[in-house]
């Protein structure tokens, strides 16, 4: 060939590889990615979308994503005539139609001439767990969690590549922290090695989330089975404990026994079956013995009229002659071991955070109950009076509340007015029912008692005379809204928080009044003898009224925090009067660290058996009362005892 002639054929195949670079610039529009498989992507099922979505999947087209998103929402429309898809924008007449690649208009249609593809819930169900690997590593971090969100809900094998490639490039640590614990669940079901399988579910030993669990479990699942040897070369989970009935149930069930016939079904094929004075040969007359009963029976079975007769041995020997299993659907034993072994260590530690959470609860109950009883406690033990009115004090400082809720909305602003206004009004309650009342009944408890109980009824009416029987509103300010959650187990609620915090504050005070004041030496004085603090220049009759003011103004408080979580009603009062005496009389009368010692174990023992009996709240007051009935009956001065007037001296 001569030097000339080469020069046509450099340029010939320039212009082929010309043609070939425009071809594949041309094919990298999404337009000609679809038309590749046109027809399934307009008409699709979930049987070919994975397929025939392929080549778009492939691409690096950055419009993939918005176009796999608006495929699943219906978005997509198909012109039949040339099978070119577009997004249509809907008007009044027609349809304008945009570019799947450029996104701009390109013309109108009628409605007539489109087609509005419309993907079923399998073929959408696809088409998200294509979306997974664009939105893991999108921009919008709310896309990557909502796409973590999607995988956890429904999880599948083909997530796991992606949400791996995605972590390296995770910009967010607490969205990467999600991605590598998210991708470890995955790996535990979904692994493509049992090293891989078995390293991730040890990881998660320790970790008492509930999709863990889920995930251990799922591991864990095993079908049912009946057969006459354990198989060899399955992944047994072991043998089933079956009662006999129900072992027979089952045989019948997979057909590997005749069902057993009941009495009432052999009495009634006899009726349909009788000839004359007989039944298959065997005289009426003898039906009122068993044996001729169950032999007339096989009779007709033996002639096909009735199902067969099992006798009690046959239910036997059959039974006998079957084992009962159960196989994983886990076919590796190393991945079933690890996954038992962490979910034994996960139930020990959420049974350690369950008696953790219950503790707490007990701890906040016996919070509210220290708050409600302290009051009684101080004029209990120091002037032996029974108040059944204290109830209606905490009715009281909890419609207070509410009263300055209705003049000052903001809620924080109403809560600081609201809780020493409470005790004051509580407190003149109080001075004012000592005076006129408890001063002219002292050492006349029953008296008091009937008096207290009748003000305690004529207080409820007052109330419901003014605020009307329905539930008040006393609502806490935000800051004190929802919970504290230690992890899946263990919550509680800012409001208890709160209320366990000011029952602290109320223990510190008190002791300070009580120990490092004059006041606090005189009522000391008073409590354990009155007559030598009398002698001393004491006033009884003034610390008495003081501390029945005391007594009723920490009631108040008390009303104020317990209105915040309870409804504030006329009778809320009555819900505590009958829990306060019992943590006053088992801790102790006239002790403040005895009050304490009586909220904390009525606390735990109505906890504790709540949770014994969680459905029936009567039955564990109930038993709380037998059990502190048992319990005075061995210390009768409480746990903590007080000498001088208020333990009876």
């Amino acid at each position: 060939m001569t030097r000339g002639s080469k020069k046509p054929m450099r340029a010939f195949f320039l212009a082929c590889a010309l043609c070939l670079a425009a071809g594949a610039a041309l094919a990298q529009d999404l337009q000609s990615l679809l038309q590749q498989n046109a027809e399934e992507i307009g008409d699709p099922s979930r049987r070919t979308i994975a397929e025939a979505l392929e080549p778009v999947l492939e691409s690096d087209l950055p419009q993939v994503l918005d176009f796999l998103e608006r495929y699943a929402a219906r978005e997509v429309w198909q012109r039949p005539e040339d099978g070119l898809f577009f997004y249509a924008e809907e008007g009044d007449d027609a349809l304008t139609l945009i570019d799947i690649d450029t996104g701009e208009p390109v013309g109108t249609a009628s409605s007539r001439e489109m087609n509005n593809i419309r993907v079923n819930a399998g073929v959408r169900g696809v088409i998200n767990s294509a979306l997974v690997q664009f939105q893991l590593s999108d921009d919008d971090a709310s896309r990557r969690i909502a796409a973590l969100d999607a995988i956890a809900r429904s999880p599948e094998p083909e997530h796991l590549a992606p949400l791996l490639n995605s972590i390296e490039d995770e910009p967010s640590p607490a969205i990467r922290e999600r991605k590598e614990r998210l991708a470890s669940i995955l790996t535990a079901r979904f692994g493509e090695s049992t090293e891989a399988r078995v390293a991730a579910i040890d990881s998660m030993a320790g970790d008492t989330s509930i999709d863990v669990r889920a995930t251990l479990n799922q591991i864990l699942g095993a079908s049912d089975e009946i057969g006459e040897t354990l198989p060899e070369g399955e992944n047994l989970a072991g043998e089933r404990e079956l009662t006999r009935d129900e072992a027979y149930a089952e045989l019948a069930e997979e057909g590997l026994a005749s069902p057993r016939v009941s009495d009432a079904d052999i009495a009634a094929a006899l009726q349909a079956n009788i000839e004359g004075d007989a039944v298959a040969g065997v005289p009426v007359a003898t039906m009122s013995d068993p044996a001729a009963r169950i032999r007339a029976y096989e009779a007709l079975a033996e002639s096909g009229t009735v199902p067969p007769f099992v006798s009690e041995d046959e239910v036997d020997d059959l039974v006998d002659a079957y084992v009962y299993y159960q196989v994983y659907y886990e076919d590796d034993p190393a991945v079933t071991d690890a996954a038992r072994g962490a979910l034994g260590a996960i139930e020990t530690r959420v049974a350690l955070y369950q008696f953790a959470d219950i503790a707490l609860d007990a701890l906040s109950l016996a919070s509210i109950y220290f708050l409600a009883a302290i009051g009684l406690a101080i004029t209990f033990g120091v002037m032996g009076v029974i108040n059944m009115a204290h109830g209606e004090f905490i009715m009281m400082g909890a419609y207070t509340g509410y009263v300055v809720q209705q003049i000052v909305p903001d809620y924080t602003v109403s809560l600081v007015i609201a809780l020493p206004l409470a005790f004051a009004v509580t407190f003149a309650a109080g001075v004012l029912l000592e005076r006129l009342v408890i001063r002219h009944l002292y050492h006349r408890p029953l008296e008091t008692l009937l008096a207290t109980f009748g003000i305690s009824i004529a207080l409820q009416q007052l109330a419901k005379n003014i605020f009307g029987t329905q539930a008040r509103p006393l609502t806490s300010p935000a800051w004190l809204g929802g919970q504290m959650e230690i992890n899946d187990i263990i919550s509680i609620s800012n409001i208890r928080i709160a209320i366990f915090v000011l029952a602290a504050i109320f223990l510190v005070g008190l002791l300070l009044l009580l120990n490092r004041t004059r006041l606090g030496l005189e009522v000391r004085a008073v409590t354990q003898n009155p007559g030598m603090a009398a002698s001393m220049g004491i006033n009884p009759d003034r610390i008495n009224m003081l501390t029945f003011g005391l007594g009723s103004g920490i009631a108040g408080i008390a009303g104020v925090a317990i209105g915040l979580y309870a409804q504030v009603t006329s009778e809320m009062g009555a819900n505590y009067i009958v829990q306060s005496f019992m943590t006053v009389v088992v801790g102790g009368v006239g002790n403040v660290w005895g009050t304490l010692a009586g909220a904390g174990l009525i606390g735990i023992l109505q906890k504790g058996i709540e949770w014994f009996n969680p459905s029936n709240t009567l039955a564990a007051q109930t038993y709380m009362i037998l059990f502190i009935i048992l319990f005075i009956q061995f210390r009768p001065k409480g746990i903590v005892a007080l000498k001088g007037r208020a333990a009876g001296d």
